[in-house]
């Protein structure tokens, strides 16, 4: 009786996510209508990156081709890498010089205390930039289409947006990946869901720090690149800052046509590269409290573990209401599921290995606060954060 009752709860859960959440589950939150401005403004593209030599022949080449018929450049932040990403980066704007936008690489001063690697990079890139109208921050992983650049601009100037930003597509080639990365889409857009952070007036604020365009004044308005120096989530922590200073903001997934791509192209190899891309920042995003740990393990272990556990247990027992509520429960669950599965190319069938990958989810996130308890912080390229 008492798994009963709780498949129950179970199933009411999943009306409610479904019904009431933003409509989180909908992948057609694209690129909103745009059109060509009178005249283009400046963009300088950001590029922080720290032993990234393996992946830039993937990523900086798209961004050295794209056709933006206004004023740009990219400026490439060699985070003092130990690889020769620097070196990699020079060579790569050296042999693409036909029409492509001019590449300068430079390397920030000694990181200091109270800032992230990756946002003391991104400042000293921002800064290097000057007076542009617009700034694209962008990750050393992502491949751009060759008109990224300008569909994001005049999204922005059609829309008057000051932050527009797109979730980078992610790799699904291995067997790994292409378990965990849907899900951790859907559990993204299940906590920031995109309509609710489009809409003006809604607290709610988020953004993929892979790619972000953001009006350069709108960034000075939200007090710079310094007002969230120490975010381990730096794309929520910029999205918050801009929306807060009055900004509009506009998140949604990367398209899928080639001249739009926005997508990841490092690999992860195995469960655990894809475990520490999680763990690593899993407890930040509950404020480092062990009470919201609580309720968040009790709440995936709901709304994820209890339907199939009520579905086996009613099959072998038995017993049809048992049966009934966590089939309904886990039936709610894969159809809010199955558009992101789709969106990633995978068979629909996919969409019922949910519970699993949501066990996967809940072990990192205690992993990632029993990580912070050790004093080891949320880690990344020989780097750990407290914060």
């Amino acid at each position: 009786m008492v798994l009963l009752w709780v498949s129950l709860l179970s199933v009411l859960c999943w009306v409610w996510l479904a019904c009431c959440q933003g409509f989180f589950w909908r992948t057609d939150v694209r690129l909103p209508e745009r059109r060509p401005p009178a005249a283009w403004p400046s963009v300088a593209v950001v590029v922080p990156a720290r032993d990234e030599a393996e992946v830039l022949p993937l990523s900086l080449p798209g961004l050295l081709a794209q056709r933006y018929p206004g004023s740009a450049r990219v400026i490439l932040v060699d985070d003092h890498s130990t690889d020769g990403t620097a070196q990699v980066a020079r060579q790569l704007s050296a042999g693409n010089t036909t029409g492509a936008l001019p590449l300068t690489v430079d390397t920030p001063p000694p990181l200091p205390p109270g800032w992230t690697g990756k946002l003391w990079a991104v400042r000293h890139g921002v800064e290097t930039a000057g007076g542009v109208d617009y700034l694209l921050l962008t990750d050393a992983d992502i491949a751009h289409g060759p008109d990224t650049l300008a569909a994001l601009v005049a999204a922005a100037e059609t829309q008057r947006l000051d932050l527009v930003s797109q979730m980078a597509r992610l790799r699904t080639e291995s067997g790994w990946e292409r378990l965990i990365v849907p899900a951790f889409v859907y559990f993204f857009a299940q906590l920031y869901p995109f309509r609710r952070s489009n809409r003006p007036g809604s607290r709610t604020a988020a953004a993929a720090g892979g790619c972000s365009l953001v009006r350069r004044d709108a960034l000075e308005r939200a007090g710079g690149i310094a007002a969230i120096r120490g975010a381990v989530i730096d794309d929520v922590s910029l999205a918050r800052a801009v929306k807060r200073s009055g900004g509009r903001t506009w998140l949604g997934l990367a398209e899928r046509t080639p001249a739009l791509r926005v997508d990841s192209v490092r690999p992860y190899q195995g469960l655990g590269p894809l475990w520490r891309m999680v763990s690593r920042s899993a407890y930040a995003q509950l404020r480092h409290s062990p009470l919201l740990l609580i309720g968040t393990v009790l709440g995936l272990a709901l709304v994820y573990l209890v339907p199939p556990v009520a579905t086996i247990t009613g099959l072998v027992t038995g017993d049809p209401a048992l049966l009934a509520a966590g089939a309904v429960a886990w039936t709610l669950m894969a159809g809010t599921y199955l558009p992101m599965v789709r969106y990633y190319g995978r068979p629909a069938p996919a969409a019922l290995l949910l519970p699993f990958t949501a066990l996967l989810y809940l072990l990192m996130t205690v992993d990632s606060a029993v990580q912070h308890w050790r004093g080891r912080g949320a880690a990344w390229k020989g780097r750990t954060y407290s914060g």
